[in-house]
């Protein structure tokens, strides 16, 4: 089974990982989280996930970044140098949701699934008024001066 490694700015590392326990129960053995504070440097952080990868072993593992070019990407992609690691940034629900739920299939499969999930679940929602329903004033609208006569 393949391994997720999340790097963001804290506290969204450990958050995305609670995620993943939530959909498996079993995530916490498999999924790693760094959080990088304000005061860590890039290589704090890759001495950090360094050693989360070393006390898993040898194996495939996906590691998802926040934001690229910022401190987490920059360190993702310095342990992305490992053989048999793919790295991602941008990390968002859908795309943690779509790896979790395919980490047995090929290490390259998943990664692509975790960007198409992402991208896919990026959307503008449009919000309608049900039909037939009136408009009720908002009570702070300045162009309602009903109150003040």
């Amino acid at each position: 089974m393949i391994r997720l490694l999340i790097i963001a700015h804290a506290p969204l590392a450990s958050a995305l990982k609670s995620v993943a326990a939530h959909i498996d129960k079993e995530a916490a053995d498999w999924v790693g989280a760094c959080d990088v504070e304000d005061h860590q440097s890039q290589d704090d952080v890759i001495l950090e996930g360094a050693r989360w990868l070393d006390e898993k072993g040898p194996g495939e593992t996906l590691i998802l970044a926040d934001a690229f070019g910022a401190t987490p990407c920059n360190a993702a992609r310095r342990l992305g140098e490992r053989p048999d690691t793919r790295v991602i940034a941008g990390i968002n629900l859908p795309a943690l949701w779509r790896a979790v739920g395919h980490m047995s299939e090929p290490l390259d499969r998943v990664a692509e699934l975790a960007v198409s999930g992402g991208q896919q679940g990026l959307m503008h929602v449009s919000v309608s008024r049900p039909q037939y329903q009136a408009v009720k004033p908002n009570s702070n609208d300045p162009h309602q001066h009903h109150h003040q006569q």
